[in-house]
């Protein structure tokens, strides 16, 4: 096992076999595992993969829900493609008024319970970090990314990139509390070949506002 970049622990090539069946024979995937610095499983850290080469791809951007439920966004991390509606239901039996100071994407939207009156379009790469006017702990995020090659760790810190085209690719990862802004690396993905990689991030500590009693 050698070490590639202070990014990445060790990768393997899984010849001839593809983790995610029924994908084409000439589509690979990538396996990742995202841990930190004491060898526990991240969650909610997005993992991404750029073609070298522009118009490999693709599926198109469409329509995703963040909700607002127990004075919370739900989910918390969300990738997403770069010209994707995103909707904001309320689920509460409060109003919320969800609003972003990001670069990527300013917004506000007006206090409101339900539905806000049409959904909002992340045109722009980049992350996006959300807030509520009214609770100030509600704390969410979006990654826009412009490549439609995407995953999201889960609880045990794993997550796939299906479907990728044989080529050249810059794999990055993010996650809120990386220390670094992100982490990137070069990938060569051959046909029908799964590939699995395992990645250590160093995380900050974990810093949100208390909420307030009910």
């Amino acid at each position: 096992m050698t070490k590639k970049t202070p990014l990445i622990l060790w990768w393997r090539i899984l010849a001839g076999c593809c983790l995610c069946h029924g994908v084409a024979a000439s589509a690979a995937d990538i396996s990742a595992i995202i841990m930190d610095a004491e060898g526990k499983p991240v969650n909610d850290a997005v993992v991404m993969a750029f073609p070298a080469k522009a118009g490999a791809a693709a599926a198109k951007a469409g329509k995703v829900i963040i909700d607002q439920i127990d004075k919370e966004f739900v989910p918390r991390v969300m990738p997403i493609r770069a010209g994707t509606a995103v909707h904001f239901p309320n689920k509460d039996n409060t109003r919320h008024q969800v609003y972003s100071f990001s670069p990527a994407k300013k917004f506000e939207l007006p206090l409101y319970a339900g539905k806000p009156a049409s959904p909002v379009v992340f045109d722009k790469p980049g992350v996006v970090i959300l807030g509520c006017n009214i609770h100030d702990w509600m704390l969410g995020y979006i990654y826009v990314a412009d490549t439609p090659y995407f995953g999201k760790t889960d609880a045990e810190g794993k997550t796939t990139i299906g479907n990728l085209p044989p080529g050249d690719y810059t794999v990055k990862v993010w996650h809120p509390r990386m220390i670094d802004t992100e982490e990137s690396t070069a990938w060569r993905v051959s046909a029908a070949v799964a590939m699995e990689a395992v990645w250590t991030l160093k995380l900050k500590p974990e810093f949100r506002i208390r909420r307030a009693p009910n």
